[in-house]
């Protein structure tokens, strides 16, 4: 399921099931002070007609007429309200009905005792029902006269007239969730797509950076967690660029190294090879032979210390160059490299001179020192014809 339809999810279900805890206290409310309010009613009733009864003549119906207990039932009924009145035996007077009605022994025991009993609903969990017809809510008062017994009154009230206004409640909370629905929908509508957009644009942003763009960065104005999230993403992004051109300037560093090297390693091979084809075809007389054996060992030995430094990588990463100075004679560097160029002179009829005093003791990197002079003479003699090129070296 994509973010988005997630986000709506909970907040419609925040939305309902907020709905539904409002709903049910404020129908439970509702219904609770309804039932309150009638049963308050209903007493009030019947302590009224309590007072009447105890200061009226003492008669078969408690000193109520049948005509005032009917013209009162007419009056009550305006107000849905019905009534039936018992004995101290518990024999019903009124109305008058050939079935012998008697509240349930232990409603009287109550009675007796002083209690008033409310009925919520006397077709549901009641003892005894007082119509076959509609269901009532009611209560049952003890009337007493100087602490005995005169009576009991069961006045009540219809459940439908007193459940009226529950229902317009519950019809009222039905409109008000269709509507609250409508708009927490296109509420979390909203909130979901103000998510939902920064997430897709760190997504579309990373797609960038994995594609090699690293020029990405995410505006956002520090308001929430995914702002956040986007200020991390942009200095990620940031070391990632740090990060790749030090690797494209390794590799060009590398590069170029090796370049170096392949250009270092050439003129110590060609010289050793050189040197051992005029030894294979006795090309070197042999007053020559020793000093030939003696270049090329030289040759040699600077042939392994360039390879063991190329193979440096830390040099290579840190593009860093070690000079290792010490003292030796350049008089027999340069010599061996008039030795070593002889053969491209004479290709471009250009005469090498060397004017150096033996021994010329100098302070350098002998590696680097040779390198620099064979680069040098390799140059003049790339563009130089016929002509005279001179190496010449003096202590000052």
């Amino acid at each position: 399921m994509k973010l988005i339809y997630q986000q709506m999810l909970a907040f419609l279900t925040i939305i309902l099931t907020s709905l539904a805890i409002v709903g049910y206290v404020v129908i439970s409310f509702t219904t609770n002070q309804a039932y309150s309010q009638t049963y308050e009613r209903l007493e009030g009733y019947a302590n009224s007609l309590e007072q009447i009864a105890i200061t009226e003549t003492r008669g078969p119906n408690l000193g109520l007429t049948d005509r005032f207990l009917d013209n009162l039932q007419i009056v009550m009924q305006s107000d849905d309200v019905t009534m039936r009145l018992f004995d101290a035996k518990n024999n019903q007077i009124y109305p008058q009905s050939n079935i012998r009605w008697r509240l349930p022994k232990t409603f009287y025991r109550d009675l007796k005792r002083g209690q008033i009993i409310r009925i919520r609903n006397d077709h549901k969990g009641s003892r005894t029902r007082f119509s076959n017809k509609d269901a009532y809510t009611s209560v049952l008062v003890p009337w007493f006269d100087k602490g005995k017994l005169i009576g009991i009154i069961w006045i009540g009230s219809r459940v439908q007239n007193i459940e009226a206004p529950v229902k317009i409640a519950e019809h009222n909370l039905g409109v008000a969730l269709i509507f609250t629905l409508i708009v927490g929908l296109v509420l979390s509508l909203v909130l979901s797509l103000y998510s939902t957009r920064k997430i897709k644009r760190l997504s579309r942003a990373t797609q960038k950076v994995a594609s090699g763009n690293f020029n990405v960065q995410i505006p956002h104005q520090e308001r929430d967690e995914i702002d956040d999230l986007a200020a991390n993403f942009n200095t990620m992004v940031q070391a990632l660029k740090t990060s790749s051109e030090e690797v494209k300037n390794q590799e060009k560093r590398r590069d170029q190294f090796m370049a170096d090297a392949a250009h270092e390693m050439r003129t110590p091979l060609t010289t050793i090879n050189g040197l051992l084809e005029g030894l294979q075809y006795d090309a070197i007389p042999e007053e020559a032979k020793p000093k030939s054996i003696a270049l090329m060992q030289r040759e040699t030995k600077r042939l392994i210390r360039l390879v063991n430094e190329n193979l440096d990588y830390e040099k290579i990463r840190n593009n860093q160059v070690m000079l290792i100075k010490t003292q030796f004679n350049a008089y027999t560097v340069l010599s061996d490299l008039v030795t070593q160029m002889q053969q491209k002179a004479k290709k471009a009829k250009d005469d090498l001179v060397l004017k150096v005093p033996d021994p010329l003791i100098i302070y350098a990197d002998h590696d680097r020192f040779t390198q620099i002079m064979v680069n040098l003479v390799q140059n003049a003699l790339q563009f130089t014809n016929d002509g005279v090129i001179t190496i010449s070296a003096k202590r000052s």
